[in-house]
This record gives C-alpha cells, structure tokens and sequence, in this order.
C-alpha cells in the first residue's frame, strides 16, 4: 500500500498520547491505562511548513523504531496512524480509543492482505465500503487476521474462538464489517438474512465490554445499567441473538438477557439487573424503562439489529424515544438488510460518520443458492391445499425439515388442522400462541421431532434455523421484501435450498416485482405469472418519500422552514 498524504495536522499533548502503533512494543504501561487523545488543527494552505513542525517528532518516532521494519510495515503504520484522524466524535477523540489501541497495533501487522488482494476479495464476495480509509479497514479473511495478539490472558482470542468453532472463515459481512467496527467507529452494515450478522457485531461488542472491563473499577456500575444494547424488531430474533451472545458470552463471564413482549415481566426485571447485554424488542423494552427497571445512561455500544424491519412494524416512535435515553458518546452499530430512505434518515440522525459496508446490491435481491419456483393457482383454499399436499408427497422424506409460511394468523391452525388430519406432525407460530408455545414449536422444529413448522411473517426475518431444505409459500405475502426473507430461511450457511409459492390473482399487484427477482436470480418466469402484468409501481415512504431515493451522507434530518418579509408574499 502507497503512502497518503494528509493535509491535516496531527498534534499531540505529550509524547505518551501519540498514536499507539508510533509506540514501541516494549512501552505499555501507561499507554495502555490512558486514552489516547488526537487532535486536529485548523486547516492551512501552508501544507510544507506544516510538515517542518512536524520535523522533530517524526525524527524522534524513527529513532525509537527497529531498523528492520519494512518500508510496507511503515505504509501500514502510517495508513494505521491517519485513521485515527477521522471520525471522531465531539471532544476530538474516538468513543472507543481503547479498541484502536487493542486492534490496530497488531492487525497492521497480521492482515497481510496486498491492495490488489483486498479489491480482489471484495470483488468475489461483491462488498463495498464507503469511505476514503476502506484501503485500511483490510478484510479478516481468516480468524488468525482478527488480532489480539497481545492478548496477555488469550481473552480476546477464547470468544473468538468460541464464537467461531463452527465456522471455516468468516462470513464476508464479518470480515468486512469487524476491522471497522473494533476500531471504534460506527456502522452501517447491508447485507441479505442470513449473512452472519449476529456475530458480525456480537465480537465487537463482547471486546468492548472487556477493554471497559479492565479500566474500570470492581463493582462501580449500579444495578440494571448494562453497557451493550441490541434492538430487534420481533420476539423471536432477539432470543436467536441472546442464544448467541450467552454461548460467547461464558467465555469472558458477561451476562446477557433477553426482554420481550408476552413472558413475565418480573422475571426479566430480575434478570436485567446484573446483566451487560440486555437484547430487547422496542415494545417491552420501553416498558421497563417506564417503570424505573432499567437505566440505559450507560449504555455505551447500541445495535439496531434488522432495523428496517423495525420501521416496517411500526416502531420508529419506539426507538426513537430509546435512542435519546443513550448518552451521544457511544458506538452504534446499525444492520439492515434494505437500505431505504427511512432507514438513511436514522443513520443520519445516530450515526456519526459511519463506514457502510454492503454485501451484494442496496436493492433487496434474493439468494441465488435458493431454487425458486412459481406456481400460478386458482384464488381459493381449495385449490391450494390439495395441490400442497401433492408437493409434500414429492418434498416430505423422513427427517427433514420444511417451513410453510401463510399470511394471516387465522390460516395457521386451519392449515394444522388439515396437515394433521392428513397424518403429518407439524407445529404452528403465529401472533395467537403465547410465547411459551411459539418457543416450543421452534424448538421441536429446529430439532426435527417436529418437521413441518407453519407460520406467519414473524419467522420470516433473522431466524437461523438450520438445514431448511424447503419453503413453501401457501399464500403470498404483502411485500415482496418479506417474500424474499420467506426463502431466505432456506439456503443458509452456503447450502442450496428450494422455495415453491403459490401465487393467485389476489397477488396480481406483485407480479412486476416478483418477476424481476426471478430474472435477477437467473430463475424462470412462468407465462402464467407475466399474464398478470410486469409493471413495478415505485415505492414511497408515507413520510420519506421514495423508497429509493439514496440520501447524502450528513443530509438534514427536519425540513427547512420558509418565511417571507411579509403577509403579501
């Protein structure tokens, strides 16, 4: 990598707040224990006497270096040192100074990755990232390129590798979205269900709760004020993501509980208490908050976890009155699998300065290892149910697993009852069950003593349910961003997978779009669904406008107020 040339002027306090890669290996003891604190000065045209004050301090850096360091270690460094320059935060510093001293000083010497190797690999796996750094924010192409070296008690590396054990690589949403995100800086993370994204930002979360581990003191941090907040939008993906967390978590002895809607509330308030991650749904979160259970002025690391979905359902209000409560100086993390205006909006107002980091297109595109098929029926119950049992004949062999999805609550016991009848075991999820039953018949789904699960969208987004082998779509949903995060939930972890849907003249309206994901997916379009037009209406936010629309980083987020001289204008 060449060396960049910044027109900005890094000045430092005293030698000890210098970048900590300018330090050397052996100087830990009190670089460690401060943060560093970087400092801009104002812009000059006066670009070469800039560089004559700056004289004697690089001088005195060189001396204190091996002479037999590299000249590509040095362009590392230097690359290493002008991240630090960029996005801060008010006060001029990082939010997380401590994970750019942890990380950075050794990733600069692991990912060994040439310029042409990280364009490589972003061009296989179709990443992007948006910011004028991303040559340094080097893929973690392999676990060993995550870091932690000096890592005296192999913490870091023990929730990795706990974390991991499953996994050949990381997943390209991790391995793009970790160097940026365990350096400090916020988020933006884009990528289709499935992705890996839970452990895209669990590790930097769980890193976080350690470096605040070690420099602050036992025992200083009242009751129910953890450090790491993860939003989701349903029931069900905020109890994947505490699965997740608690397995990693026992590694490093953090505690993480998950609150939600519908389970009783004093057992949660219980847990809350001494937990560090609290994985919350918008709706019982703010009721906790209400009643004085939980205080969220320490939280200091926030996810929005699905975020789009979280609009999609209502709860902007929600988590806009959350997001408040939360001190400004923090790290936030935002994933989403669409990249809407609405969406653009909210990480406009939370985020600041954020490196967006997208897998694959900004428009919603369907998983090419999932074979889809359309099937045009007649419009009435008695046309679909006999034509799935037939498909369960060809689809059903013993053991594996097929998920069935409807569009309203009232269909999933009528759809039971029948598969019942017929001598299938199948367990059903929908808004009706209690949550005791819905975390059951998941259970016994993902385990296979139930094989055949029906449901509604609330299974649609997020759940990791392994080895899915069919999705069968008995009725269409009501936008076709659900309809692909329908057969998302098949094709998962880089297997293959089958999607079938029934499609009927009540969904006519969807047909352009639908259409055009086949064709983007290279699947057939059947003349049947084409008789029913391929005309797309462009989408509009009922408050933002086009749903396409890609807003400028740093846009305003209110509308500017016009006024005149006087009543005649």
């Amino acid at each position: 990598m060449g060396k960049e040339k910044s027109s900005k002027k890094l000045q430092f306090d005293s030698d000890e707040e210098q970048p900590v890669i300018e330090q050397k290996k052996t100087n830990k003891s009190k670089v460690d224990d401060e943060p560093i604190v970087v400092k801009k000065s104002r812009k000059t045209k006066k670009v070469d006497s800039e560089e004559e004050e700056e004289a004697p301090i690089v001088k005195k850096q060189k001396k204190s270096k091996k002479k037999a360091e590299s000249e590509e270690d040095e362009n590392q460094k230097e690359s290493a040192t002008d991240i630090t320059s960029t996005g801060t935060k008010s006060g001029g510093s990082y939010t997380n100074p401590i994970h750019r001293k942890v990380f950075y000083k050794e990733h600069a010497a692991l990912a060994k990755a040439s310029a042409e190797e990280i364009q490589k690999y972003w061009k296989d796996h179709s990443v992007t990232v948006s910011d004028k750094h991303s040559t340094f924010f080097r893929p973690t192409r392999t676990f060993d390129e995550v870091g932690f070296v000096d890592d005296e008690d192999n913490t870091y590396k023990n929730v990795l590798k706990s974390a991991t054990s499953k996994f050949a690589k990381p997943s390209p949403i991790q391995a793009s979205t970790w160097p940026v995100a365990l350096s400090g800086r916020d988020v933006v993370g884009v990528a289709e269900t499935g992705s890996g994204k839970t452990l895209a930002f669990l590790i930097p979360a769980l890193v976080h709760i350690i470096d605040k581990r070690k420099n602050t003191k036992v025992n200083s941090k009242k009751k129910g004020t953890p450090t790491v907040l993860v939003l989701s939008p349903t029931r069900e993906l905020a109890m994947q993501s505490q699965v997740v967390a608690e397995e990693v978590g026992q590694k490093c002895r953090v505690k993480s509980v998950c609150i939600y809607g519908g389970a009783p509330k004093y057992l949660q308030v219980k847990e809350v208490q001494d937990a560090q991650i609290v994985v919350a749904t918008p709706g019982r979160l703010q009721d906790l908050m209400e009643d004085g259970s939980i205080d969220l002025s320490l939280v200091s690391f926030l996810v929005l976890d699905e975020a789009d979905r979280m609009l999609d359902m209502g709860f902007e209000r929600e988590v806009r009155k959350i997001v408040s409560t939360i001190p400004k100086m923090r790290q936030t993390l935002m994933f989403s699998a669409t990249w809407p205006t609405s969406i653009q909006k909210l990480a406009n107002e939370y985020l600041e300065d954020p490196v967006k980091v997208t897998i694959g297109s900004l428009d919603l595109t369907a998983n090419k290892r999932v074979t889809q098929i359309v099937e045009v029926l007649d419009d009435n119950h008695r046309a679909k149910t006999p034509r799935l049992m037939k498909l369960l004949k060809e689809y059903h062999k013993k053991g594996n697993r097929i998920l069935i999805f409807v569009l309203y609550k009232k269909e999933a016991p009528m759809l039971e009852d029948s598969l019942s009848n017929a001598g299938y075991t199948c367990g059903s999820i929908h808004s009706d069950k209690t949550q005791t039953f819905r975390t059951k018949a998941l259970e016994d789904f993902k385990s296979g003593k139930v094989p055949l699960l029906i449901a509604t969208d609330v299974a649609a987004r997020g759940l990791d349910i392994p080895d899915v082998e069919y999705v069968i779509n008995y009725s269409f949903p009501l936008t076709i961003e659900d309809y692909i995060h329908r057969i998302g939930r098949t094709g998962r972890g880089g297997k293959s997978g089958i999607s079938h849907t029934f499609f009927t003249v009540a969904d006519k309206s969807h047909s352009g779009e639908l259409c055009n994901v086949l064709r983007e997916a290279g699947m057939e379009v059947p003349e049947a669904l084409k008789a029913f037009g391929t005309h797309i209406k462009k989408k509009e936010h009922a408050y933002y406008g086009s749903h396409f629309k890609e807003l400028p980083a740093g846009a305003p987020t209110t509308s500017k107020k016009t006024t005149f001289d006087s009543d005649d204008e």
